[in-house]
């Protein structure tokens, strides 16, 4: 059986991209398709490359029972050959990583993460970065509700 293999994006790959990995990879442990996943996060710019994501979101994922540790890295266009899904939190994302796709079949990867929501009514994720911890709770709640869904869809073509 071929890995479904799911890359999130978002501006520096300190807050919202890990965490949606984080969420991702909790929900497919949770229901043992492990086997069946391969999934990463990055940035959109180098600014955090190498680091861990922003404590306040490392608190906010702990407090749900979450790991996010992964190191920041950025985007390539040689992620489109590595991944079938490429999913930015909001539309700048989506036009800087367009800009780094190759071809049509490329861009047919990219998807937007707010596209998933089934409970809430938002266009994208939003960044909590100059926020406060109402935002990091909020950003943490898109994300479970789309992920949730992502899985279900995923699940299915498996």
């Amino acid at each position: 059986m071929n890995k479904k293999r799911i890359l999130f994006v978002c501006l520096g790959n300190i807050c919202r991209s890990p965490a949606a990995e984080g969420i991702f990879q909790h929900l497919v442990n949770q229901q043992q398709l492990t086997d069946d996943f391969i999934i990463d996060s990055a940035a959109i710019g180098p600014w955090h490359v190498g680091d861990l994501p922003d404590a306040r979101m490392r608190r906010c994922g702990t407090r749900h029972g979450y790991d996010f540790s992964t190191r920041a890295r950025q985007l390539t266009s040689d992620d489109f050959a590595r991944f079938d899904y490429i999913i930015g939190m909001d539309h700048d994302n989506l036009k800087a990583i367009k800009a780094k796709a190759r071809s049509a079949e490329d861009e047919s990867k990219i998807l937007l993460m707010s596209d998933f929501l089934r409970h809430h009514n938002n266009a994208t994720i939003p960044d909590p970065y100059y926020g406060d911890g109402r935002d990091f709770e909020l950003v943490i709640e898109l994300l479970e509700d789309s992920c949730e869904s992502l899985l279900k869809q995923l699940t299915t073509e498996l």
